[in-house]
């Protein structure tokens, strides 16, 4: 076979499967729900879902092989939001070459047939201040009419040591649309307490400011002294600098946010309070365990922790466990129907990106039914004692 017929036989190949992948049904696992949540069956995005004409170059006299030529490592840790009608995803995209960038997907019903749009979104740079990477955008549609997107923008730390070329400074970088296809670079956070590599804006006005939980930590990797999920005050985006910065959900030894942990998505307003979604980080003989946790605050106070159920919420099962960064849940995007369901876009070990449905009356009776983490081993056990003594009952 010539080079053209293998070129036109493999270009075939390509599309068929393309095309069977991104119009794949995807349905609730097999497996006995927990009552709070469902996982799906399939991921809902895979480095595979990414647009065949971004990754290669259909001209046989330029690429007869039809080789790859941006080969694309990972989809995973996706804003998201309920625009126009439509599930959309801000997808962070890793190339092989280790740089992230940010895509949009949408979906007619949030949990299959994610499509991309026709290019990447374009961030434009702060001038004189490039970012070497970007990754993990929120997407938050706020008070004020505009769409929100915070992400963390990491550049080569300038005062590392000679030789060193792995050091990085990470902060929360700021843009805003109306459209989700052009975007307006703001200034980056401007905050005294460290890097912030998790960042999150509130829906809503207090105070006529805009709030911010933040993360801060000591290093790109090590919290140092900092770590925990901070709220601070902003009077204008065009020049963000963070007032009143305190922490209003610390570490704590022995749970799965000792190590460290930082919100994910923008919370979601009930009328029983806030509902919030987080990480919280551990340390373990197989390295760093990420795993996703609940928690509530009160709906008029929002630094008032009201409400937060022992342990996590979900953690990595089966195949989610293996990855780039093996055993890490990561979620900085959900969306809440008009009609309650919620669903949950988590990433499994910086690879993939997976949904889970639940909805705002199951996650509030999660949070305020749950109890709270005794903190001894004793605590644990009497609080199983209890439910085995009321279920003798029934």
């Amino acid at each position: 076979m010539d080079t053209n017929a293998l070129f036109l036989q493999r270009k075939e190949n390509l599309w068929s499967e393309y095309n069977a992948l991104i119009t794949r049904s995807n349905h609730p696992s097999e497996k006995c729900s927990n009552g709070i949540f469902s996982r799906f069956k399939n991921p809902v995005i895979t480095r595979n879902h990414i647009p065949l004409n971004w990754r290669y170059h259909f001209n046989v006299s330029q690429n007869p092989y039809l080789m790859e030529r941006v080969g694309i490592n990972a989809t995973f840790n996706a804003g998201a939001l309920l625009f126009n009608g439509k599930y959309v995803l801000c997808v962070r995209v890793e190339a092989n070459n280790r740089k992230s960038f940010f895509a949009i997907a949408e979906s007619p019903n949030g949990i299959d047939n994610f499509t991309f749009w026709d290019a990447p979104c374009v961030i434009p740079s702060i001038e004189g201040n490039p970012d070497t990477n970007l990754y993990d955008m929120r997407l938050i549609a706020h008070q004020d009419g505009w769409i929100y997107g915070i992400f963390c923008t990491e550049r080569k730390d300038p005062h590392a040591a000679p030789g060193d070329t792995s050091a990085a400074v990470a902060n929360a970088g700021i843009v805003r649309t109306k459209d989700l296809r052009h975007f307006e670079r703001l200034p980056d956070l401007i905050s005294t307490s460290g890097q912030q590599r998790n960042v999150v804006l509130h829906p809503e006005f207090i105070d006529g400011k805009y709030a911010v939980y933040t993360r801060p930590q000591d290093g790109f990797i090590d919290v140092g002294s900092g770590g925990g999920i901070g709220l601070g005050y902003i009077k204008d985006m065009l020049n963000p600098v963070v007032e009143e910065e305190s922490i209003i959900f610390g570490k704590t030894y022995h749970t799965v946010y000792e190590l460290k942990n930082g919100l994910g998505p923008a919370p979601i307003k009930t009328s029983k309070g806030w509902l919030h979604l987080a990480h919280g980080v551990r340390n373990t003989a197989a390295g760093l365990r990420y795993t996703l946790y609940a928690f509530m605050t009160d709906l008029h106070d929002i630094k008032k922790v009201t409400h937060i159920p022992a342990g996590h919420l979900m953690a990595p099962e089966g195949k989610e466990r293996v990855g780039d960064v093996s055993n890490v849940l990561f979620s900085n995007g959900w969306i809440v129907d008009p009609n309650g369901r919620i669903l949950i876009y988590y990433a499994s070990s910086d690879s993939r990106l997976h949904v889970a449905e639940t909805s705002v009356e199951q996650l509030i009776d999660y949070v305020e039914n749950t109890a709270s983490d005794s903190l001894t081993s004793t605590g644990t056990v009497e609080e199983i004692i209890r439910l085995i003594e009321s279920n003798a009952q029934e």
